[in-house]
């Protein structure tokens, strides 16, 4: 892993902190995140709900405003048909609840994993046409479904197409959307809004900001109650990854603040299970404990439970529910490790199998609905872009991850023959095809990597923000940290090196995955823990001093809580 030390002028620090009031270090953090102006840094440390856009602003809103007015005035049925990730569950949950708010007679559609598969089919708008449906309206899904918008036409039922992920580009021609009603999409050809970065729910969530704001009864209510959608969509925000700056800045800190207050049972009881009642909850809480909760519903069984605990009012009822998902949840954790340990036990028996630069690793019988996760850690792993794909009956179902500079979604397009269907993003994509065409999805794949990056580009880059000493550091440092929270793509955890750190003793091994270490510079102690490290855990000497990188989190065990190191990355020290 490269390491580079990110620069800021010492000008833009000294201003910013003299205008803001902030401390050097928060100043030089500010500016290596591209905050140079002292307005634009400001309203990034103290988003207010007045800082969210108009949602008129992006292209197709006013359509989609009119034609859901008239099918309220008109008593139309209405479906929602959304996606069985936390992020498109999410989004019906908030539209659905935002309609029914208005009067509206609306139902929902979300597929199962395993048997609808990704994205919308014409099947559900001809079942949803015969039971007297006129509109329906996607949520996370949709952009490329072409076939689904131009059957629904042909049998009189208008279509409302939001969605975040990439319109088509077929065969390098201009950008195409379905010939909807409406097309929300911040990230179409011609669309003026100023985030072309919001998830699913952000999009869903924009378009029930344009109708209450529109609405006679309910304009006047929209500064109270858009703060309590905001407490799902944050979680759809921080789950979908999507970059945490400008206005899905304003959703996570607002959403945040509300999941600390929360009043739905539902909610509750989702905290509740995941051992965060009545505590400040944090973006890592809300990526690693709250939506893999969720996510294993759609994984697992039905996201169906998800739409479930958020719109019914039964406290019994929630705390079933939750705990369903809990067990849901290590259910998923279980199908993972399993995956996870076949593949390993091939790179030992074969490690030259895994030279690729593009791994396409593929298994008979493995969970379909866990297949994405298994594809991030091995990016994490192999430092690579990776698809894995889960095979039966001929068929296989992938998940794909990248790095940041390959662009996953435009390498699957150039093998789009090979496909049954598939979309995505830059960093994630889903596909299925016959298993006979893995072998030339692999070989293609890898001659599109050797032809768009060199052998470097394979190489991550890990960005550090200030280079600090134990001696040194200020006794609120964590305090002075939080102030750029919540953290996230687009906004990551401030980065630290410490050269020269000597390890007072061998390092422990926990859980057989992860490293705890003891170390000490210019006299001073440092304790740190290493997530999934233990595969280095030969590197960690104490014959000689290390240099390590860290950032600083809340450790949250058996009800105390405290502020702890996490290592990132170390080398031997150089030392400068």
């Amino acid at each position: 892993m490269h390491w580079r030390i990110r620069e800021a002028e010492p000008e833009r620090v000294q201003q910013l902190a003299r205008v803001l009031g902030v401390s050097p270090l928060v100043a030089r953090l500010l500016v290596t995140r591209g905050f140079t102006e002292p307005a634009e840094a400001g309203r990034f440390l103290h988003p207010e709900l007045a800082h969210l856009h108009p949602p008129l602003q992006m292209l197709g809103m006013d359509t989609a405003v009119r034609r859901i007015f008239q099918a309220l005035d008109r008593k139309e049925k209405i479906l929602i048909y959304g996606d069985y990730d936390v992020d498109g569950a999410l989004a019906v949950v908030v539209l659905h609840s935002a309609l029914r708010l208005l009067g509206a007679d609306v139902q929902y559609f979300i597929p199962h994993r395993m048997r609808d598969g990704y994205g919308m089919r014409q099947e559900v708008a001809e079942q949803a046409r015969r039971d007297g449906v006129t509109l329906l309206i996607s949520v996370d899904t949709g952009i490329r479904s072409f076939d689904v918008v131009e059957r629904a036409r042909e049998l009189g039922l208008d279509c409302i197409i939001t969605d975040h992920h990439l319109p088509a580009m077929p065969d390098g021609v201009a950008i195409q959307v379905p010939r909807a009603v409406a097309v929300l999409n911040p990230r179409q050809p011609g669309c003026p809004y100023p985030d072309k970065n919001l998830c699913g729910a952000g999009v869903a969530f924009k378009l029930v900001q344009a109708l209450l704001e529109a609405h006679p009864a309910e304009s006047a209510r929209v500064p109270r109650l858009l703060p309590s959608y905001l407490k799902l969509v944050c979680i759809g925000t921080i789950a979908d990854s999507v970059p945490l700056v400008g206005e899905n800045r304003v959703i996570a800190r607002l959403g945040l603040a509300g999941l600390n207050t929360p009043v739905h049972p539902g909610l509750k009881a989702l905290l509740e299970a995941a051992g965060l009642d009545q505590k400040g909850i944090t973006a890592w809480d809300v990526g690693f404990r709250l939506a893999p909760r969720l996510n294993a519903a759609g994984r697992m069984e039905s996201a169906h439970q998800v739409i479930e605990l958020f719109t019914l009012d039964d406290p019994e009822r929630a705390q079933q529910l939750a705990q369903r998902l809990n067990h849901l949840n290590s259910e998923r954790q279980g199908a993972e490790q399993k995956i996870l340990a076949e593949i390993e036990q091939r790179y030992r028996e074969n490690p030259e199998s895994f030279a690729d630069s593009c791994l396409v690793v593929e298994g008979e019988g493995w969970h379909r609905g866990v297949i994405g996760i298994v594809a991030s850690r091995l990016v994490d792993r192999f430092r690579r872009p990776a698809l894995v794909i889960a095979c039966a009956d001929g068929k296989g179902h992938g998940s794909g991850r990248s790095t940041e500079k390959f662009h996953l979604l435009d390498a699957l397009t150039g093998c789009e023959d090979l496909f049954d269907r598939f979309g995505g993003h830059r960093q994630a994509a889903g596909f299925a095809l016959p298993v006979e065409r893995i072998p030339e999805l692999r070989r293609r794949l890898n001659e599109h990597v050797a032809s768009h990056l060199q052998p470097e580009d394979l190489v991550p880059e890990l960005a550090i923000d200030a280079e600090i000493s134990l001696a040194a550091l200020p006794p609120d440092l964590f305090a002075e940290l939080e102030q750029l929270a919540p953290h996230g793509n687009g906004n990551p955890q401030p980065v630290f090196l410490m050269r020269q750190v000597q390890l007072r003793q061998p390092p422990r091994l926990i859980q057989d995955q992860h490293v705890k270490l003891k170390a000490v510079q210019q006299g001073r102690t440092l304790e740190a823990i290493g997530w999934r490290l233990a595969h280095r855990m030969s590197e960690l000497s104490t014959d000689s001093p290390l240099d390590l990188v860290l950032h600083l989190s809340w450790n949250r065990y058996q009800g105390e809580t405290a502020v702890q190191w996490e290592l990132v990355d170390f080398r031997c020290s150089t030392g400068l």
